[in-house]
């Protein structure tokens, strides 16, 4: 792949290089030191793959990601140092388009690079999504009755997201009100280093309670819960929340399908999915299985979304019951659970 840097930071830029450089089949396309001269680069010679910054001079990484994706689009990974104080840019980057964030690499005292192997793990998955490739064969999920009991009086709302998903689920969640008694999991396809920011900002931007998914947890009513590790949120047999290492083979790793295929399996109670925002195909398998069962599915709609990936793979597959505007889910969630709402 031929990369981009866009940094102001020299050290930072030097270590990314040297990264780059260990690896054979990856070369370093350009740098840019602001925003805006990435703009104008990318116009004149488009790489695979932006390591893009957030915080620059003249025109930082949200405006320039926002300003690639519309002009001359290609996948952006941001790497950045922290998002302490600067998580809404973070996620505001990501709902223009850009694919995944990770930690800046650093040289350390004895000049070995920290992060060495996360960034090129990253710009591997990164490779693998925007590559054509076969789709994973399809799960068949006969529908059942749960034996646990328990779930049938419980409700359950499941949602996917990746690229764009952030304010997506934003969106979506704020028109929850107090009241809502049902529980809500989601898998967005985040670096584990940066979901509590997510569950955080989420946090804000909702009125229900948002908090990390933890091996083991029993599902709560009016709780939001978000998977938070590299490996795959899971519903095992006992009606629990679980993480798993398999299967290893996925690109994206929490898995959307591995999870919405878990729920077709083990949850008993009240149920509604909704696919949105993302790279790939991610989902769409996943979502199938849900309808197979009798679960009403939503897949979000080309024009409200960042990128019309997933839920397109999703709507080809006719996987998905209803295709509607992101302003739109949220009504039919709450309509279809109005009898679990407080008052």
């Amino acid at each position: 792949m031929r990369v981009a840097i866009v940094n102001d930071m020299m050290v930072a830029v030097e270590g990314l290089k040297r990264i780059l450089s260990t690896a054979t089949d990856h070369q370093l396309a350009w740098v840019a030191i602001n925003g805006e001269e990435a703009v104008n680069k990318c116009a004149n010679d488009l790489p695979d793959l932006i390591l893009m910054d957030l915080i620059m001079p003249v025109m930082n990484g949200v405006e320039a990601s926002r300003k690639i994706m519309d002009e001359t689009p290609c996948p952006i990974l941001i790497v950045t140092g922290s998002v302490d104080g600067n998580s809404t840019m973070v996620f505001e980057a990501m709902g223009a388009g850009a694919l995944d964030v990770v930690k800046t690499p650093v040289l350390n005292a004895f000049g070995y690079i920290q992060g060495e192997v996360t960034i090129l793990d990253k710009i591997k998955t990164i490779e693998k999504l925007t590559q054509p490739r076969a789709p994973r064969e399809r799960v068949n999920v006969a529908p059942r009755a749960s034996r646990w009991l328990a779930q049938r009086n419980q409700s359950l709302v499941i949602l996917g997201s990746s690229t764009g998903g952030p304010p997506a689920l934003a969106k979506v969640l704020a028109d929850f009100p107090v009241g809502f008694t049902g529980s809500v999991i989601i898998i967005q396809h985040i670096d584990a280093h940066f979901a509590c920011e997510l569950v955080e900002w989420l946090d804000t931007q909702c009125k229900m309670q948002v908090k990390v998914a933890e091996e083991g947890e029993e599902i709560a009513p009016g709780i939001v819960y978000l998977a938070a590790t590299n490996d795959h949120l899971v519903m095992s047999s006992n009606g629990r929340l679980a993480y798993t290492a398999e299967p290893r083979e996925m690109v994206y790793r929490p898995s959307v399908d591995v999870f919405f295929e878990s729920v077709a399996l083990h949850w008993g109670g009240r149920l509604v999915a909704a696919l949105l925002t993302g790279m790939g195909r991610d989902g769409a398998l996943g979502l199938l299985a849900l309808r197979q069962k009798g679960v009403h599915t939503i897949a979000q709609d080309e024009a409200s979304c960042a990128v019309y990936g997933m839920p397109k793979a999703a709507a080809a597959l006719n996987a998905a019951v209803e295709v509607l505007p992101l302003d739109g889910i949220s009504a039919v969630l709450l309509k279809r659970y109005g009898s679990v709402i407080r008052n």
